[in-house]
């Protein structure tokens, strides 16, 4: 078994001034913690990995494609490989747990 705690991977994350933090990687996936202050810009280009967002914290809006949702914590977002995808109108600290499959290259 792996356990974690957030505030944890937080601390850990800050400490390495990224905005992502790869704390799993498997075989047939890998899990990070993505962090984008009020205000910030998402950097994101589109993965060639399918993946799944689940906000932990903060508010922002993400267009995936065409599609715009406004998101907080526990929302769910699916987003398909190779698709364009950017959290925008960041309002509050937004951090999201970020699941890859198959593992980020």
């Amino acid at each position: 078994m792996k356990a974690y705690r957030l505030d944890e991977l937080e601390v850990e994350r800050a400490a390495n001034d990224g905005a992502y933090l790869q704390f799993l990687r498997e075989r047939n996936m890998s899990v990070g913690l993505y962090a984008l202050d009020a205000g910030a810009l998402d950097p994101q280009q589109p993965h060639r990995q399918d993946e799944v967002y689940f906000v932990v914290s903060g508010r922002a809006a993400i267009t995936v494609g065409t599609e715009t949702t406004q998101v907080a914590r526990g929302s769910v977002i699916y987003v398909p490989a190779g698709v364009p995808h950017k959290f925008h109108h960041i309002t509050e600290d937004l951090r999201v747990m970020v699941v890859f499959s198959p593992p980020e290259s």
